[in-house]
């Protein structure tokens, strides 16, 4: 898709700002996630230990990272009102179960830390958000996998795509198993810099990120693979001559952060991370542009009036001067620190399990 076919208007500014906020849910929210998923697998005599950094690293910040998948879904519903309707119809049901694991996993992480001094509440809580954490992720990169499958098709303005087979094909569940690596790459890297007062702790996260970046690129080239069939608008845009120079760029900064990772350059392994994933979900966005569901809904055909897209990038331009600063702000005075949990993570996890 050269660069000469896009078509620079109202509805690719809103597309883009649609992008951003994908992009900084997948870099917050999802390194979130992963911390969730390295709850649940939490092992060894450091367990107890590793639980508790992860809470200190979540908190409190988490439910602000939320802010960015809400913000996503006003500029679809404003900007892209076809593809809101088209993508919360096909994929109903995936989608309710997201809403219920970031109710049920926010829900736990406060029951959690709050019944610090009840084994039995503790221990269920905390089996709440490990398994909201990990089933979340997987959904939505299911979801993801299936609005760039094809599958999702709309005749006459009605969706006629089947409720099941839109979502649980082998693309949507690879791409959903490629979310869940990313998740806690993404969460094991900036772990390893939470815990630098603790170089135990940190060389646990170390390894586990190593492990999951193996498994997350491993998974991603199979997806590559099985996309020929099952997603042919993604293998045919990777072709491209612009999407394709996004693939060395990818490889090489995949490349930076695992040595970073390897040789203990945490600071330079997070950025890597973080560089790596906007190149790749941004590159994602290139290879199905001008789509936005493929293949019947695209920036132009599905965009709201000329007007509204107007208002909107002005309300956003408007919100981000009050926003970005109060984020900024928050995790400026509180990354790394829970007010819910006062000394000792509670009950002693290896008690719990």
């Amino acid at each position: 898709m050269p660069w000469s076919e896009v078509d620079f208007n109202l509805a690719f500014a809103n597309g883009a700002l649609l992008l951003l906020g994908v992009v900084l849910y997948a870099l917050l929210g999802g390194a979130d996630f992963g911390g969730g998923i390295w709850d649940l697998l939490a092992r060894g005599p450091r367990a107890d230990r590793q639980r508790q950094e992860i809470a200190r690293a979540i908190g409190p910040i988490w439910e602000a990272n939320h802010v960015w998948l809400i913000f996503t879904v006003v500029v679809a519903f404003t900007a892209f009102p076809d593809v809101f309707a088209a993508v919360s119809t096909a994929l109903y049901i995936p989608l309710s179960l997201v809403l219920l694991g970031i109710v049920f996993r926010g829900a736990a992480f406060v029951f959690r830390a709050y019944a610090h001094d009840v084994t039995a509440a503790q221990q269920g809580w905390g089996g709440v958000f490990a398994i909201a954490s990990v089933v979340t992720p997987f959904v939505l990169g299911m979801c993801g996998g299936a609005v760039a499958s094809g599958k999702i098709r709309i005749v006459d303005g009605e969706v006629t795509s089947s409720l099941w087979r839109t979502w649980l094909a082998p693309f949507p569940v690879l791409i959903g198993l490629v979310s869940l690596c990313t998740c806690a790459y993404l969460a094991a890297v900036y772990l390893t810099i939470d815990a630098r007062d603790e170089p135990d702790l940190q060389e646990d996260f170390r390894r586990r990120a190593l492990g999951a970046g193996i498994a997350a690129i491993g998974l991603a080239l199979v997806a590559l693979l099985v996309a020929r069939s099952e997603a042919p608008t993604i293998w045919h845009g990777m072709t491209d001559r612009e999407v394709w120079t996004l693939v060395p760029i990818g490889v090489l900064l995949a490349v930076i952060s695992g040595w970073a990772v390897w040789s203990r350059r945490f600071a330079l392994a997070r950025i890597a991370a973080a560089a790596e994933v906007s190149v790749l979900i941004g590159g994602w966005a290139l290879a199905q542009y001008p789509y936005l569901v493929v293949p019947d809904l695209t920036y132009t055909n599905a965009a709201a009036s000329n007007p509204m897209l107007r208002a909107s990038l002005a309300i956003f331009a408007i919100g981000a001067v009050v926003l970005v600063p109060s984020l900024v702000l928050l995790f400026v005075l509180f990354k790394g620190r829970n007010p819910a949990i006062t000394g000792e993570y509670g009950a002693s996890t290896s008690e719990l399990h």
